[in-house]
């Protein structure tokens, strides 16, 4: 008997025995695909069952973590590759996924063993000319061209290789499957085999994943569920840093980013990102204030740029590059009512230089600062930061790590800090003369 087929959102994955032009679930249009199921016993468990042991007799591995020999990496990864992992790495097209886990490999192969590079878009002289450009010519790298992953897990137990790179996971099949590649079924199974060859051989699996117009990940979201690490590479293509980000990590934390460079060898760990966002930075022009960003352990001093300038349309602009839109609007709102500043006739633009992107509060007195500096024309000293959250009565609060962020800056050589008045107080870093201010009202007249 032919088994029935059902409808599947390519999105969401709900299945519905009819095709329906909207999901009911999470409201996507025209996503509805009709797919066959699994067939009995197609996925049978690999290896013999397994039995319940007291965790205080569970045997740990004598190499916990491998190492990727790229520093950035391993710092998102918490420290490296743990072993029988599975990773999720998702970002636009072109932003550097490839390239990054080609070097990955690279550096793998040369240190810890045999890697095995499976891509289902190139072929094996693509890669290889693209390795080239980037110096990778490993002799323990392997290179497949492969798009059938019952093949691929074959050829895995037969190279026995420390770690795998699967590029990518939406261009994989099962042919216990009839459906397309890419589909939720595909990709579901998929992922599910490469899960079982990670978990029951101990070898880390990389997996790359395409990624929507609106930047999430491509395919159902039981994905995301399914892997222990999901990266997310950014950056702007007009500009030559990427940072990697970890939403999800079950073996570290998912605050930490890494920063590269994007060069013509690849692409580069920044060492001291701070530096480099600094690099360009021009001195003594109104508008232009720096903040320190606090991604994970690491402080990140970026500049914050302001215009304000007077709207010749009845309705003035708000825009923002890398801060939120609403987050400015409030803080608008703060020096209008508790400063005294016109601001409600003016076009407003804020950037952050560099193409990062700030979600901390910390951030606020900063912006605060550049605005009134840019609206007032008065210049700010170039060598003073600017820490502390911004309240709707115009206080400005405490934030976290303020030392870290102070002892990032007077290594820079900036001899000014303005933070809040309760954080100043517990703190004395060298060289760095501390200002502490209650409001907004008292930091702008201080700093003017």
């Amino acid at each position: 008997m032919k088994p029935k087929s059902f409808f599947a959102c390519q999105k969401c994955g709900f299945q519905s025995v009819k095709w329906l032009g909207k999901c009911p679930d999470c409201g996507s249009w025209n996503s509805m695909v009709e797919e066959l199921p699994l067939a009995r016993g197609m996925l049978s468990a690999e290896g013999g069952g397994a039995i319940p042991v007291p965790i205080g007799q569970v045997a740990r591995d004598a190499e916990e973590r491998l190492s990727c020999g790229i520093s950035e990496l391993d710092r998102v990864l918490g420290g490296g590759l743990v072993i029988g992992s599975l990773v999720l790495i998702g970002g636009d097209p072109g932003i550097g996924k490839s390239t990054l886990l080609l070097q990955a490999s690279d550096r793998l192969a040369r240190t810890a063993g045999p890697v095995l590079y499976v891509s289902a878009e190139e072929s094996a002289q693509q890669i290889k000319l693209r390795g080239m450009r980037m110096g990778v010519n490993a002799d323990h790298l392997y290179l497949l061209a492969e798009t059938n992953v019952e093949k691929i897990v074959a050829q895995a137990q037969k190279l026995k290789p420390r770690a795998i790179v699967v590029d990518s996971i939406q261009t994989v099949y099962t042919a216990a499957l009839e459906s397309a590649p890419g589909s939720v079924s595909q990709v579901r199974e998929s992922a599910g085999r490469l899960m079982l060859l990670a978990k029951g051989s101990g070898i880390p699996v990389f997996l790359v994943g395409h990624v929507t117009k609106d930047g999430s990940l491509a395919g159902p979201r039981v994905l995301e569920h399914l892997v222990d690490t999901v990266l997310y590479f950014e950056g702007d293509a007009g500009h030559s840093f990427r940072i990697l980000r970890a939403v999800k990590n079950r073996f570290g934390s998912t605050n930490e980013i890494g920063v590269f460079e994007m060069k013509e060898q690849g692409l580069c760990p920044v060492k001291n990102p701070s530096e480099l966002f600094l690099a360009e930075r021009p001195l003594g022009v109104a508008g232009s204030v720096v903040v320190a960003a606090l991604e994970g352990s690491r402080p990140l001093l970026v500049e914050l740029q302001a215009l304000v300038s007077p709207s010749p349309f009845g309705m003035p602009r708000r825009t923002t590059i890398g801060v939120d839109h609403n987050r400015l609007a409030l803080l608008v709102a703060v020096l209008e009512k508790k400063v005294g500043l016109h601001l409600a006739s003016q076009d407003i633009f804020l950037n952050v230089a560099g193409g990062v992107r700030l979600t901390e509060p910390a951030a606020d007195l900063g912006m605060v600062v550049a605005v009134a500096s840019s609206h007032l024309d008065n210049k700010v000293d170039p060598q003073t930061l600017f820490l502390g959250e911004v309240g709707l009565t115009g206080e400005v609060r405490g934030i976290s790590q303020s030392e870290l962020r102070a002892k990032e800056a007077a290594k820079l050589g900036f001899t000014r800090c303005f933070l809040p008045a309760g954080s100043c107080r517990q703190l004395k870093v060298k060289g760095l003369e501390l200002v502490g201010v209650k409001s907004v009202a008292e930091a702008l007249e201080r700093v003017f």
